[in-house]
């Protein structure tokens, strides 16, 4: 099977588990750092020519990564593609294990058996912290519900203050971001890179936990460190100043 992933964490699932099979891949695609594949541009704006002359028989997309106007012309000149679109971490270990299954993977790899015990009792801030959690500033975007980033941080014990907001990824105001009276911010490096000179000054006095944002929003191999990882980071928040 010829496989092109526009999705990073599932390019490094397909080409840890089925090596061979991945024919094209996104510029964004890092992971794993030997990958040798075609390049078929961004993930938000794939050059779907390039996809096309790879002749694949499977193009991997998600909902939240890529643009339904490609998968609906991917689909309209008769290439087949599978678009993932995982909520929750169970969710996303049954899709990994499902898609791996239909590639041809004979077993369950290793990486997503670890990930399974990982998840199963992972650590947990104790007692929980209510949080804000921005992914992206000018504007101010926020993590909200129903999310899969949302569902790894309540399993670590962040209680997320915009989890019953009606939008996914709400806008507000810095403003709006205080008076929500945070115990904690969580500021990941992905999407956007927030850092320690770039984040906390806004929160002054409110402890802000720097977070991997690859393990944050990552469904694939990095599944199995991730509740570790992330757990450790959440355990040693940063101040301004």
């Amino acid at each position: 099977m010829r496989v092109v992933s526009l999705v990073p964490s599932l390019t490094e699932a397909v080409a840890l588990t089925l090596p061979g099979t991945l024919v094209g891949a996104t510029d964004w695609c890092v992971h794993p750092g030997d990958l040798d594949v075609a390049r078929v541009g961004g993930s938000k704006y794939p050059d779907l020519d390039r996809v096309r002359a790879l002749r694949p028989d499977l193009v991997l997309l998600n909902v939240e990564e890529n643009r339904r106007a490609d998968a609906d012309a991917l689909r309209a000149a008769g290439v087949p593609v599978r678009v993932t679109y995982p909520r929750t971490v169970a969710g996303a270990l049954t899709e990994l294990g499902e898609l791996l299954a239909e590639l041809g993977a004979p077993a369950e790899p290793s990486w997503l058996r670890a990930a399974r015990r990982a998840w199963a009792e992972p650590p947990a801030l104790t007692p929980a912290r209510r949080a804000v959690v921005p992914v992206w500033r000018r504007p101010w975007v926020v993590l909200g519900g129903d999310t899969f980033a949302g569902d790894v941080l309540r399993r670590l014990g962040v209680v997320n203050a915009y989890d019953d907001h009606p939008e996914r990824y709400p806008r507000p105001t810095l403003a709006d971001l205080r008076a929500r009276s945070p115990e904690l911010v969580v500021l990941p490096d992905e999407p956007y890179r927030f850092t320690a000179d770039d984040g906390p000054e806004a929160f002054p006095g409110v402890p802000c936990a720097l977070l991997s944002g690859r393990h944050l929003t990552w469904y694939g191999p990095s599944l199995a460190e991730a509740p570790a990882l992330l757990a450790d980071q959440l355990s040693r928040p940063v101040r301004a100043g």
